[in-house]
């Protein structure tokens, strides 16, 4: 538990599995990936707040969440939004499962998906879709995209709208899509499509993606990481005088007892 939030996956493989034995059985559900710039937006966002309480997946998204949920004891990797979508896609070609992509620019979206089907020919495209401009992640045409997406017949959706967006869409498209699984992967399109260069693995794997995006994306993200520097900060000074708060008891007990 990360404040308020449950992380409930450990490694990407285990992700995978669920999502697409969900996928088979028509379960439905949604899948986010926990990081620091979301733990900022949930202090503040109620939609925000009621999407992840009901969330059916929910991974570990960067380093510092890693960490943070590491020093609980729990046992996991960092499983990102933006590699999730071709070991899904992989998963679903084998298994014939219809996937739906949901979100970016026009251009982006058409070019990402062909990407994917050139990669994947077995690959079930059921459709894809940007939405407009200002589209409301809930309301008339959020409903009416949801169904767009139901009569699909698509199993897995693929969202990439940008948080908290995406994950509130999640939330209410699955009342009108029940046997779909949105998956939440924020940038991961723009990626595929080679609208962003993605951060070298070496960067990747020291925790430092971050600081490629910064580099490349300054004007759009200095402020995103300030913010989610203050917030590491705060969660780190409660953290600590939890601890001490905890063993203050103990010192004060032991203490005692060497007085008698």
């Amino acid at each position: 538990m990360i404040d308020t939030i449950r992380v409930n996956i450990g490694k990407q493989a285990d992700l995978v599995h669920l999502v697409t034995f969900d996928a088979l059985t028509g379960r439905g559900g949604t899948v986010f990936t926990l990081n620091l710039d979301h733990l900022v937006k949930l202090e503040n966002d109620p939609a925000f707040r009621a999407a992840y309480a009901q969330a059916t997946y929910v991974s570990a998204d960067g380093a510092p969440v890693v960490a943070m949920a590491r020093r609980q004891g729990a046992n996991l990797v960092r499983v990102t939004g933006a590699d999730l979508v071709r070991p899904l896609c992989g998963a679903a070609a084998l298994a014939r499962i219809p996937v739906h992509f949901f979100g970016t620019s026009p251009e982006t979206l058409a070019t990402s998906v062909a990407v994917l089907r050139c990669e994947y020919p077995r690959l079930v495209v059921a459709d894809f879709e940007s939405p407009p401009y200002g589209f409301s992640p809930f309301g008339i045409d959020a409903r009416a995209a949801a169904e767009r997406i139901a009569a699909s017949g698509a199993r897995i959706c693929f969202v990439a709208l940008g948080a908290p967006k995406q994950e509130i869409f999640a939330e209410f498209a699955r009342r009108w899509a029940p046997g779909v699984t949105f998956v939440c992967i924020g940038a991961a399109l723009d990626f595929i499509g080679g609208r962003q260069s993605r951060a070298p693995q070496a960067l990747q794997a020291a925790g430092l993606e971050w600081v490629w995006r910064l580099v490349h994306d300054p004007r759009r993200l200095g402020k995103r990481y300030a913010l989610s520097a203050l917030y590491l900060m705060r969660y780190n000074v409660r953290e600590l005088a939890g601890r001490l708060s905890w063993r203050r008891p103990a010192l004060t007990s032991g203490n005692a007892t060497d007085k008698e």
